[in-house]
């Protein structure tokens, strides 16, 4: 059976060093990722060119990094503890557990056929598809358990008392208690310590909405924006690394006087939905999706996002729809909650109009992650080349993790020397350069273009001659001639001034 596109993207992933198995030595940890040297350069330049074009090229937004671990308050205003959950399912016949939200839809009542315990070879089963109209997405059968809600926050405790010992250490006590009463002990035990990894880097800008305001010297309309790294214990992961348990978000809170949140939403809707073309995605895999009002978080007013059409495997073949961001209204809703468990005003004061107001908040949230795997499968292409394939990723330049491969012709007649003052050059103008001397050079420019590389440099017997060097194009191929003297100024002038 022939490699699926997205098998051999993982296949090259973990080859060329973009992407490795969490922990793999020991058998991996499912739904955690590592980015080996071509992937930790590829996500890096994403974030940086996001924050770059939102933040360094605007006069409007500012920058924030907040902690990870924040008060508990914080996330019971913004109602994570009491309502931050997915609906958990578990399936009877194969034993996984799967949101219900997201989960085949069939008709209820009608006919299915499912293996034993979801193995190929499991004698066959026959049932019928439940009143809640969805089937297992792993092995399709209808024998599930009764929806039950599952919150995603992950909880910890901070302090040098451990909850698990502390009840370890209460449990003769709590044996004597009755069922409330033992029930409301334990739960008095874990509270006094529990802390939660951040779910989203939002809140982290609301709660330092007045620090921001003073320090920062802004007034609506600006934004706050935050790279950082967020927590979900999500119940069903897949495809790699677009849903994961720990991902890095880039989101930006942009808080507007109300009446002007609608052209604002629209504004930022089309600029982002822009943003991914200008670096090289192609538009006929991009879509705008609107969502509709049943589902709408309860903080929204309105939401669209950006999807990409990923070439994940389902039962209709390749290909599926997937978001990379979300623009959202969140109207008041934030600072409002805050402002009431808090006890402190996050409105702001117009001087020159005499007018105070909440502000409203639009919100462009991307992840990092996914927008990295989405580059990945839209830069990946696959072409005959004088009788063989040829892999290439064609990366913008700005993403791509190598900008220049430097290679000798041979190791030879001062060849390796001249490419090394290149390299030296390349580096000291901040140009990641790759120096590759080994095997034929037509193999070293196959490597290079499996890794993205836009331009090789190949020092040759020209070099030597005239002080000539060739460069090499990645996309056509096309080696043209130019000055050893300069590379560098040459390259930042293709690379855009970096």
């Amino acid at each position: 059976m022939p490699e699926s596109t997205m098998q051999k993207i993982v296949s090259l992933a973990k080859r060329r060093g973009f992407i490795f198995q969490s922990s793999e030595i020991y058998g991996g940890l499912k739904a955690c990722y590592d980015y080996g040297p071509l992937g930790v350069e590829l996500k890096r330049n994403i974030k940086d060119a996001w924050w770059r074009d939102m933040v360094h090229r605007r006069d409007d937004v500012v920058g924030l990094d907040c902690s990870i671990i924040m008060h508990p308050d914080v996330w019971r205003a913004s109602g994570h503890l009491a309502g931050f959950s997915d609906p958990l399912v578990d399936c009877r016949n194969c034993k996984e557990r799967f949101r219900a939200d997201k989960a085949p839809r069939a008709v209820p009542g009608s006919a299915l056929v499912c293996r034993e315990g979801g193995k190929r070879d499991g004698r066959k089963l026959a049932g019928t598809v439940g009143p809640a109209g969805y089937v297992c997405p792993v092995c399709g059968s209808g024998d599930l358990s009764p929806e039950r809600q599952f919150n995603l926050m992950f909880r910890t405790s901070l302090g040098p008392v451990d909850p698990v010992q502390e009840i370890l250490d209460a449990l003769d006590s709590l044996v004597e208690l009755e069922p409330s009463k033992r029930k409301e002990r334990l739960a008095g035990i874990v509270d006094r310590t529990a802390v939660y990894l951040r779910p989203e880097t939002a809140q982290g800008m609301f709660v330092n909405f007045l620090n921001v305001l003073n320090s920062a010297r802004v007034k609506p309309p600006f934004g706050v924006a935050q790279c950082g790294k967020s927590y979900r214990n999500e119940i069903t992961t897949s495809n790699l690394t677009f849903r994961t348990c720990e991902f890095e978000q880039m989101e930006m809170e942009f808080f507007v006087e109300p009446g002007t949140d609608e052209h604002w939403f629209d504004y930022w809707s089309r600029a982002r939905f822009a943003w991914y073309q200008s670096l090289g995605m192609r538009a006929e895999k991009l879509r705008l999706r609107r969502h509709e009002k049943e589902e709408l978080a309860h903080y929204a007013k309105a939401c669209v996002d950006v999807e990409y059409f990923f070439p994940f495997e389902n039962p209709e073949g390749e290909g599926e729809w997937g978001e990379l961001e979300g623009i959202a209204n969140r109207t008041d809703y934030d600072l409002r909650r805050h402002s009431e468990r808090s006890r402190k005003d996050l409105s702001y004061f117009e001087a020159e109009t005499r007018k105070r107001y909440v502000p409203y908040v639009i919100e462009p949230a991307a992840g990092a992650d996914r927008a990295a795997l989405a580059f990945l499968c839209d830069a990946y292409a696959e072409e005959m080349v004088e009788g063989e394939i040829r892999t290439v990723l064609r990366f913008h330049p700005r993403l791509a993790p190598i900008k220049v491969g430097v290679l000798p012709l041979v190791r030879k007649d001062g060849l390796p020397e001249k490419a090394g003052e290149i390299m030296r050059e390349l580096m000291a103008a901040g140009i990641n350069a790759f120096y590759d001397e080994s095997g034929a050079v037509g193999r070293r420019y196959r490597r290079l273009d499996e890794a993205g590389t836009p331009w090789c440099v190949t020092t040759d017997a020209e070099t030597n001659a005239n002080g000539s060097v060739t460069v090499r194009e990645r996309d056509s191929m096309r080696q043209t001639r130019v000055p050893m003297t300069g590379l560098a100024e040459h390259f930042r002038r293709l690379l855009g001034g970096g």
